[in-house]
């Protein structure tokens, strides 16, 4: 096991929350679906304490509202609570004033539900990019601290992959931590979790992270949805073949990984594995 501890974190959303199924699940009829993210989250609390590893959580303002005592329980059991927005927008549809009042509904209502400041943000689908760099002013701006929303890789819905791939300070001073990647033959592969952790065999993302942890001397960051290991949550049948595979792939098979994963490495709370950063950045 590495000496280095990496960071765990997870993007607290329901099945019926994710992007990629928009077009198919009229947010208006959310309060109607049913709810799996509560059964899912105890679950990860639960894998966590048996291997003493801490997370954290960027947790939409949505669930908090619904779901207060499950903020409480991620807080009491000592891990970082942090914010994906209120309704799981993306950042590249928003406005800066839109993405502003999203920010500070989300940030206020999980600052009073968990009893605890909140500095990290994770927008959603990592939806910050070439295009909307302006939302780190707005961040640093409504009191957050850190980010990790720009995925340093070439995809079709995100990415900027001439991005650093470690933690990097914007102009104003915010911190933006993306996600791990493995610089290989020009290229940054993904291996910091969410579908590549599905789709590819275990070993190739073990493989990256102790390359990461060897070779860069760097802790890696990865990342996990609660609904990625709850093979029986209800299907969007209306939406398409490619929406599908990406969502359903290997959902069945996540939790042993997950499982396996903590035991193979050190894990901590995202503020604690990036604090050395964070104080520079804080402290400028």
């Amino acid at each position: 096991m590495s000496p280095i501890a990496n960071a765990f974190s997870i993007d607290v959303e329901d099945w019926f929350q994710v992007s990629a199924f928009a077009p198919y699940i009229d947010r208006a009829h959310w309060h109607s679906l049913p709810c799996r993210v509560e059964r899912n989250v105890d679950l990860l609390l639960g894998m966590l304490a048996e291997q003493e590893a801490s997370a954290t959580f960027f947790t939409l303002g949505w669930i908090a509202e619904r779901y207060p005592m499950l903020v409480r329980r991620i807080v009491d059991a000592g891990h970082e609570l942090a914010s994906h927005g209120y309704e799981h927008h993306r950042a590249s549809d928003q406005t800066p004033a839109e993405f502003r009042a999203d920010l500070v509904k989300a940030r206020d209502i999980l600052e009073q539900t968990g009893g605890c400041p909140v500095i990290g943000y994770r927008a959603p689908s990592f939806s910050i990019g070439a295009g909307n760099l302006w939302a780190h002013d707005v961040l640093l701006e409504t009191g957050h601290r850190y980010s990790s929303s720009v995925y340093p890789v070439v995809h079709d819905h995100y990415g900027m992959p001439d991005a650093p791939r470690f933690p990097w300070r914007t102009g104003d001073g915010l911190l933006e931590i993306p996600v791990t990647t493995v610089r290989w033959g020009g290229r940054n592969w993904p291996i910091g979790g969410g579908g590549y952790f599905r789709l590819l065999p275990y070993n190739v993302s073990a493989w990256g992270l102790r390359r990461v942890n060897a070779v860069d001397q760097r802790p890696a960051i990865v990342y996990f949805h609660p609904w990625e290991f709850d093979p029986e949550q209800p299907r969007v049948d209306s939406a398409n073949a490619k929406t599908r595979f990406r969502h359903y792939l290997n959902l069945h098979r996540t939790e042993p990984r997950i499982r396996r994963l903590l035991r193979e490495f050190r894990w901590q709370r995202v503020d604690q594995a990036f604090s050395d950063e964070l104080e520079k950045a804080c402290a400028s």
